[in-house]
């Protein structure tokens, strides 16, 4: 469903790009290019599968759901994501949302990590599938 987006990475060099960010420990960015490429590697993944999950694992609700519309927003979707779900405590989140579903789920998270996963799903085996991340909660923000 995400919009179209020109791309002037091959797959291959998306994938380097996005498994560069896959089980590390919240790696940083080091400069605006690197941010850029990396917005054009997920944005062409994401392009190429039918559909995709994101867990998001956030300070707290607010932040977890200003991160997931950014995302939704940049890869083309409209989700009406309800404000009324923002739990008043201020404790670390997880939400996981379906994008074949549009629906989402929030539940309490103790652990360290914080950054959005992305799985791309394609119904062809040897089409794009797979899970990427732990990206930057505010890699859309200013997009």
């Amino acid at each position: 469903m995400s919009t179209e987006h020109s791309s002037t990475l091959t797959l291959e060099s998306a994938h380097k790009i996005l498994t560069a960010f896959s089980c590390i420990d919240n790696k940083t960015i080091a400069s605006e290019s690197e941010k850029a490429q990396l917005r054009q590697a997920l944005l062409l993944f994401t392009d190429l599968s039918d559909a995709q999950n994101f867990g998001i694992c956030a300070d707290n609700a607010a932040e977890g759901l200003s991160a997931l519309k950014s995302y939704l927003n940049a890869l083309g979707y409209k989700a009406d994501l309800d404000q009324a779900d923002i739990p008043a405590e201020a404790e670390p989140m997880y939400i996981k949302f379906n994008t074949q579903r549009m629906s989402h789920y929030l539940s309490p998270y103790p652990g360290e990590y914080r950054g959005v996963l992305v799985s791309c799903q394609s119904s062809e085996e040897d089409a794009v599938n797979g899970t990427y991340g732990h990206f930057p909660l505010d890699l859309f923000e200013d997009a």
